[in-house]
């Protein structure tokens, strides 16, 4: 008996000092446990101090998800979180594992490529319909001059267009095409002949069906397959599937499938330093997925592109997210009894985590425009 009162007053401590712990590292962030600002954390249960020190961002979003922990503004409560760098400051020996296996194995391989298709993009096309734009573009917009998201996306795949130098009668390549938001575009203001491959049974039957009367060619296939020349090639949110073991071979099958005098454009997510994919976005959202630094990319296509621009508005996949998520909670009466509170939680936490990493900055939207040989007398920065 008294052996496990003193288990059961240890433990009583040992939470005690987590929360605690906590406490002070969020106020560092402007953060108070309950408060009252609209970014405050509000703990609803137990142990949700404990499952963040243990498990970090995994741990906290899976609190989230059990309804153990809420707040009004998910968002900046991220972007105040990551502003002040408190992530370094939480070691969480749960996640040796994950780090291990990120370190050591190929998880983009060709064989696992298709579970991100298969688990995201497959969710079914009447639910991303209900959050995304007309075209179905599951990519940042580009809100230079835009109000709303139509507006940001077409800006967007016409910003692309330009950057490609696009002219009528050529014959374009989009890696990780989606549902053919970049080929319909631009074969219809462009005038150009499209081939996308995409890993998403659902993304190419409906895209298909879609845009039968366009010039537009949907393939169910990993990019490594592809062996022929276009004259373009663009690549907008798919290179953060790759994953650092393929980036090379990424580029490689870029570089053979460019023509000498064509334009590759590249669109991305970008982060600051290298680091582990999440865990919590591993696990939940894009499984296998990691982003790439400017380093990791420069280092893979050495000797096979010349730079010819580079383009970061990262800050506008904030106002892209933030929209999404209000169109994805307007919507949710037609989904809610099929996919049930803890999705919408879950898919809640995404979308508002990810706004508060880009408004903070830690995550980055970068296009980089490559050429094979270097653009004869240099390339005009189009914006």
């Amino acid at each position: 008996m008294q052996t496990n009162l003193t288990g059961s007053s240890s433990l009583a401590v040992s939470k005690s000092k987590a929360q605690r712990f906590v406490e002070e590292l969020l106020a560092r962030a402007g953060i108070t446990v309950n408060g009252a600002a609209p970014w405050d954390m509000q703990l609803l249960a137990e142990g949700v101090s404990e499952r963040a020190l243990a498990k970090g961002n995994l741990g906290l979003g899976e609190a989230y998800m059990d309804g153990h922990w809420d707040t009004p503004q998910l968002d900046e409560f991220f972007s105040r979180l990551l502003r002040a760098d408190i992530a370094n400051h939480v070691h969480p020996s749960a996640l040796l594992f994950h780090v291990l296996a990120v370190k050591l194995m190929n998880r983009q391989s060709k064989t696992r490529a298709w579970e991100v298709g298969e688990r995201h993009y497959d969710l079914g096309n009447d639910f991303y319909a209900a959050m995304l734009d007309e075209r179905m573009t599951y990519t940042c917009g580009y809100w230079k001059d835009a109000s709303n998201l139509e507006q940001a996306q077409n800006a967007k795949l016409d910003l692309i267009c330009r950057k490609l130098q696009l002219k009528p009668g050529m014959r374009v390549l989009d890696i990780g095409c989606g549902w053919g938001s970049f080929m319909s575009y631009a074969a219809e203001h462009y005038g150009v002949e499209c081939v996308g491959v995409t890993i998403s049974r659902e993304q190419a039957e409906w895209g298909r069906r879609k845009y039968a009367q366009l010039p537009v060619e949907f393939r169910l296939q990993d990019y490594r397959e592809v062996d022929e020349r276009f004259d373009a090639i663009a690549s907008v949110g798919m290179f953060e599937h790759v994953g650092p073991k393929n980036y090379r071979t990424y580029m490689e099958t870029a570089h053979r499938c460019l023509k000498d005098d064509g334009l590759f454009l590249l669109h991305t997510i970008g982060k600051n330093q290298a680091s582990a994919p999440d865990p919590w976005i591993d696990k939940y959202i894009f499984p296998n997925g990691e982003v790439p630094t400017l380093a990791q990319m420069t280092t893979a296509f050495e000797g096979l592109f010349v730079a010819e621009d580079l383009h970061n508005f990262g800050a506008d996949y904030d106002r892209t997210l933030v929209a999404w998520e209000e169109r994805f909670e307007a919507n949710w009466p037609k989904f809610a009894a099929l996919l049930g509170e803890r999705f919408f939680r879950m898919w809640r936490y995404y979308l508002l985590s990810c706004a508060g990493a880009f408004r903070a900055r830690d995550l980055q939207l970068w296009q980089w425009v490559l050429s094979r040989q270097g653009v004869v007398g240099g390339y005009q920065r189009v914006s």
